[in-house]
């Protein structure tokens, strides 16, 4: 079994242990320790994988972080553990103290479920208070598994870690900024926007105005940049295989017509999902009464089904029992709204 398919594994059983896990040596040992283990750290041994590391923190002598990874004897990464009933918010500066009594490079604190990665971007020898990387192991995607695998210890290399650290850092707090603002514009980023288009004065009753228009543009502007990246990642041969596909379905003199609405619905569909399976095992089938979109081509796996053609346009979800909810959207851009309940059909099918 490779690292990815193990980590994929793991998730799964962190998933369903953690509602039984009350304390923190059951964390460590039930959640914490097995994923040092998959990284290839023999946990077992101390000169390597070392618990209740001693790092003394000023006049405090005999101060103790939970493991420490060490390298020729000497700390590389120290590692924080707390239950996975608790928060990880209020934690941080216990870890920040031990940092900087270490050669130790990387810092991780975590509750078994959350991991969060720290070093010191900003000021040498001085953990940095926001972490470069957060992951929950519980919902893993591709590219977390990409991240944890630098710490594998066959594969570790601190200075290609840190080199990248910064760009993961900001990143992902630039993607969280943009994440709040397209839920819901603040009125400094609806007053930014209005600077380059809005010639007269930005009042508060302009502003308010304005929110409900930059909320829709921007998620318009999402929409348009997802569907051109499927797009243009759609090889030739690709459509036309999914174009015979629906002609073998098709009796000859049918009505269906497959609409550039619908296709854009299923360009969509497919964005959604790219973090969950590969976008090519996202295909569609059109029928007389609906537009579908399956999981690997197999009718018994129906992702959803769309109706376009009616004056009110309808998403139907299907349920554990194959039963569809049905619900209505106004654009095609509400698609987005639902991504949760259409991460959880496929996860049925995957799992």
């Amino acid at each position: 079994m490779d690292f990815n398919e193990a980590i994929k594994q793991f998730s799964k059983r962190v998933g369903a242990l953690k509602e039984t896990i009350k304390t923190e040596e059951a964390t460590k040992m039930s959640l914490i320790v097995p994923i040092f283990q998959l990284l290839g750290y023999d946990v077992f041994n101390p000169l390597e994988f070392c618990p209740e590391y001693t790092a003394d923190v000023g006049i405090k002598k005999g101060e103790k972080v939970d493991y420490a990874i060490l390298e020729d004897g000497k700390p590389s990464i120290l590692i924080e553990c707390k239950s996975c009933t608790e928060q990880l918010d209020k934690h941080s500066s216990q870890l920040f103290r031990y940092f900087g009594t270490t050669p130790a490079k990387f810092g991780i604190l975590t509750n078994g479920i959350i991991y969060r990665f720290f070093t010191d971007l900003e000021e040498a020898n001085k953990m940095d208070l926001i972490p470069f990387l957060e992951i929950d192991i519980t919902n893993i995607k591709d590219a977390s598994i990409n991240e944890i695998k630098k710490f594998c210890k066959d594969s570790f290399d601190k200075d290609k870690i840190f080199s990248t650290a910064e760009e993961l850092k900001y990143s992902g707090l630039i993607k969280d900024y943009l994440s709040k603002e397209l839920d819901n514009p603040s009125e400094d980023f609806v007053k930014h926007v209005l600077y380059y288009i809005y010639d007269g004065q930005r009042t508060q009753k302009v502003i308010e105005k304005y929110q409900p228009l930059v909320k829709k543009a921007f998620n318009a502007f999402i929409n348009d940049i997802v569907n051109q990246k499927i797009a243009s990642a759609l090889s030739k041969d690709e459509v036309e295989n999914d174009a015979s596909e629906n002609e073998e379905v098709v009796e000859p003199h049918s009505k269906i017509v497959t609409t550039e609405e619908e296709l854009e619905a299923f360009y969509i569909i497919r964005g959604i999902l790219a973090e969950v399976v590969p976008v090519e095992d996202i295909v569609h089938r059109d029928t007389e009464s609906y537009f579908g979109i399956l999981y690997k081509d197999n009718n018994r796996k129906p992702i959803c089904r769309i109706n376009l053609d009616k004056k009110n346009k309808q998403l139907f979800i299907p349920d554990e029992n194959k039963k569809f909810e049905r619900i209505y959207i106004d654009s095609l851009n509400e698609l987005y709204k639902y991504k949760k309940q259409l991460e959880e059909v496929v996860k049925r099918y995957t799992e």
